[in-house]
């Protein structure tokens, strides 16, 4: 359990783009042994759900946040070697943000919790086409499809994205995430077989 006091120390850091600060917390937490789940959950994520509320409520600029974003992007990248559990699964995932979806990071942790647990993770990350998403598809053949979106007006994407998928794979599982469903549209999935929404990594790592 990360306490609210550095939770709230690293999100005074990384507002004010003070990497130095954000990798020493996160530098110490690692070598103590955090669990990866609660590092990512309960700072990273936690954190750019905040910021993006601020952003919302246009109280900090497009530059602060995307200088935090790129932090929280290396922040993953120092965690990522820590992933290793030793557990093997034959499975394989392809996980992607619709097109016109810049937000990666809620992706980049599915793939990598999932990766965690000895899935073959293939991560397409911001922005990916649906020709390509659909080729990716084709040639990795995954046992499962995950697909990110994290602002809410990009749902119409989203839709256009899931429409050619269930089209090409109709036996497809498809999870479905984001910050964006915070505001809603959950209900938007129902017309897709196969298509669930995944609310939180801890729903993820139940249903794996």
């Amino acid at each position: 359990m990360i306490k609210d006091e550095l939770y709230q120390a690293y999100l005074h850091a990384i507002l004010n783009g003070d990497r130095g600060a954000c990798l020493n917390i996160v530098t110490n937490l690692l070598e103590n042994k955090i669990n990866i789940r609660e590092l990512y959950t309960q700072l990273f994520q936690k954190s750019m759900y905040r910021i993006g509320e601020l952003w919302e409520m246009n109280k900090i600029s497009v530059a602060r946040e995307h200088l935090a974003t790129a932090i929280t992007e290396n922040m993953l990248s120092l965690s990522y070697p820590h992933l290793v559990s030793g557990s093997q699964s034959a499975k394989k995932v392809v996980i992607s943000c619709t097109a016109n979806e810049y937000h990666q990071i809620g992706g980049k942790m599915v793939a990598d919790i999932l990766e965690f647990h000895g899935w073959d993770a293939h991560f397409l990350g911001a922005n990916t086409p649906v020709d390509e998403l659909l080729q990716c598809i084709d040639e990795v053949k995954p046992d499962l499809i995950g697909l990110s979106l994290a602002i809410y007006f990009n749902l119409p994407a989203l839709e256009t994205t899931l429409d050619a998928v269930c089209s090409h794979y109709p036996n497809s599982d498809i999870l479905v995430g984001g910050h964006a469903f915070i505001c809603g549209g959950t209900s938007a999935l129902n017309k897709y077989s196969g298509t669930h929404y995944l609310e939180s990594l801890a729903q993820l790592e139940k249903n794996i």
